[in-house]
């Protein structure tokens, strides 16, 4: 029997992507996406936020490069993989990153495209594909997020 690797993350990206284009005209993108989670501890509120290396191929990279920036809140599916490597002094260092398979911008429409690009986008999209039903898990407290 084979395994489930599976990972969903909603959070906003911590720099804009970073775009590499390698042998053959494939893209690459990569960014640091930072989630956060709120709980409570002795009445007081923490937050906790994680930093996740996600990666992005080709097509799919190619739409981040053109849509993506830092602050954006956004929904990623992929998978999770781990990979070393000899860093330049020839230290083996470690890394996690997400490979991510399909992404959603979410948010407020208002932030870098009008509502005409928006709805010229959506109905591109709806005629290639069934439409899906977004849901927004952005809220205001989001606001007085530190990038």
């Amino acid at each position: 029997m084979s395994g489930v690797n599976k990972v969903i993350l909603v959070g906003h990206l911590g720099k804009d992507p970073e775009v590499r284009h390698l042998e053959g005209g494939t893209t690459l993108v990569n960014f640091p996406l930072a989630t956060s989670e709120t709980y409570n501890k002795d009445g007081k509120k923490i937050e906790q936020t994680e930093w996740h290396n996600i990666v992005m191929w080709r097509g799919l990279a190619d739409v981040a490069a053109k849509y993506l920036q830092k602050g954006k809140l956004v929904y990623i599916e992929g998978k999770i993989r781990s990979r070393n490597y000899e860093d330049k002094e020839g230290n083996k260092r470690y890394i996690t990153e997400i490979i991510a398979e399909n992404f959603n911008m979410l948010g407020r429409k208002n932030d870098s495209e009008s509502s005409d690009q928006q709805q010229s986008n959506n109905q591109t999209q709806s005629a290639s594909k069934p439409e899906k039903q977004l849901v927004d898990f952005s809220d205001d407290s989001s606001d007085d997020l530190p990038f």
